[in-house]
This record gives C-alpha cells, structure tokens and sequence, in this order.
C-alpha cells in the first residue's frame, strides 16, 4: 500500500496550484483582495470564517503575525469568506484543466475514492481540516477533486503542527530545524513566512542551546528529533486511506499522480519552495 509520504507527494501538487498559478492568483485579486499575501491568507483561511489575524497565525503556525496582520482582518471588509473560498476552488479547477488535459476524466474516477478517506478522518484537535471539510462542495468533479485534495493536505498540516508542538519547537525553530535539516537557504523562509532575520538568529541560538544545531548544520539530535516529528505525522496521515483497500489506492494513486506530473511539467511549482514538496525525479 502507498506510505503517507507518497500520498503527500501526490496530493500537494493537486492543491498547491492555488498558490503558484497566475490564473488563480489573479482570482483573489479580482475580489479586489490586495497583493499575494491577502489572497493566501484569506483564500486559506476561509473555511474558518471571518477570523482575526491571532487565530489564523496559531492555525497556521509557522507565520510571523505580523505578517497575518497585515492581510487580516482588512481582507474580509473587501470580499467574505464564502465568497474568497468560491473564488478559490474554481480557480484551482480552472488551473488544473489548463494543465492536464485529461483532470476531467481522472477526476471523475478519483474523487470519489478520496472523497471516503475525507469523510473517515477524525477532525479532534484538526481545526483547518474540520472547517476545510465543512466547507460546501460541487458537483464539478474537478472542484470536487481539489476540495478533497485541500482537506486531506490540511488534515496532514493540523497534524504536522501538533507533531512539532509536541516537540518543544516554536514557528520560527521549526522553520531553522526544516532548512537544516533541508539544505535550504534562510533566504526563503525570511521572505515567505514573514520573520526577520533577527528572530530568526535568534531562533537557531534556541536550538543551538538543545544540541539540535551547530557550526556545522543540524546535529545527530536535531536529525533524530527531525525524523520523529515525520514519523508521528506520516503515522496519522496515513490512517484515513485504509478505509480503501489496496486496488482502491493504486486506483487513487495512479490518478493523483498523472495530474501531477502534468503540474510538474507545466512548470508551475517553483523549487525550492517553503512547502517542502520536491522537485520530482526525471522521467
């Protein structure tokens, strides 16, 4: 059976044209939402409801609030959560046919099959993912894909936070461990997660203090520490997909990854990126 990271892998670029596609960009914009940022946070946020910038930074976790705050609450004075996560989801359907010609008939077979994972996942201590999941849905098969693809990647994320929570890792620590770990330049998460270069410095003298960084990178507790936090959240991310059995996820599998590569080859994603999600292996 595929393991929770092959199904991260297939589902994240199924979700993430909404952040990388000029199309979908250009529809928060089109609210009259201003710049990048406004429309991320709203668009992601949506499901949640009008919520200030404190619940959205907890939630999301590894942003500096002052870079919510500068897009929330205003966003919501210029266009509703109902409508910016309307606005969303048919863009992302809009990007997805641009890009694989195909998504209609694949969607068609794999929406229903990931609809029952969405539907099996316990949504306790899952904020994103349980609003994300209420959120309405549409008989578009493409729309719908994308939905269940967007529920099943913030089900991982609420996750994945709780994991390093646990650790003992604030926000910023876990964007220094990440890029260690990673091989990632600083440069990247300071521009796309909104901390300065100070917190940041300060950030890697915490971990420095627990032995989990040195001179020369990430040490043997900080890797340790690194794969645990991976550990528990591939083990819960992959528990809703045993509701389908073995042919059922080849199924599901098979068609996720087809569209991927088709928004791999369009050249959308950008590497690297504060995702994570790498570039993939040439075919």
């Amino acid at each position: 059976m595929p393991t929770a990271r092959e199904w991260w892998l297939a589902l994240e670029p199924v979700h993430a044209v909404v952040y990388f596609d000029e199309g979908c960009r250009a529809s928060m914009a089109d609210l009259g939402l201003r710049g990048f940022w406004m429309g991320y946070f709203a668009g992601r946020a949506a499901p949640l409801g009008p919520v200030g910038p404190e619940v959205v930074a907890a939630t999301f976790f590894n942003f500096a609030p002052g870079m919510v705050a500068r897009a929330l609450p205003d966003a919501w004075a210029i266009a509703g959560p109902d409508g910016v996560w309307a606005a969303r989801r048919v863009g992302a359907a809009a990007a997805l046919r641009r890009f694989a010609s195909d998504v209609d008939e694949l969607a068609a077979r794999a929406a229903p099959l990931l609809a029952r994972p969405v539907a099996a996942a316990s949504g306790a201590g899952r904020p994103l993912f349980a609003a994300t999941r209420a959120t309405s849905r549409s008989d578009d098969p493409v729309e719908a894909l994308w939905h269940a693809c967007s529920c099943m990647r913030e089900h991982r994320g609420d996750g994945h936070v709780a994991a390093l929570t646990a650790s003992g890792l604030d926000a910023v620590e876990a964007l220094v461990l990440f890029a260690a770990s990673e091989g990632l330049p600083e440069s990247l998460f300071l521009a796309a997660r909104g901390w300065s270069a100070d917190e940041w410095a300060a950030a890697g003298a915490r971990l420095a203090a627990r032995g989990l960084v040195g001179a020369q990178g990430i040490t043997g507790e900080g890797a340790h520490l690194r794969r645990s936090v991976e550990a528990m959240t591939d083990h819960q991310a992959g528990l809703p997909f045993t509701v389908l059995d073995d042919g059922e996820q080849r199924v599901l599998l098979d068609a996720l990854g087809r569209i991927g590569a088709d928004v791999h080859a369009a050249g959308v994603i950008a590497y690297p990126n504060p995702m994570g999600l790498p570039r993939p292996p040439p075919v």
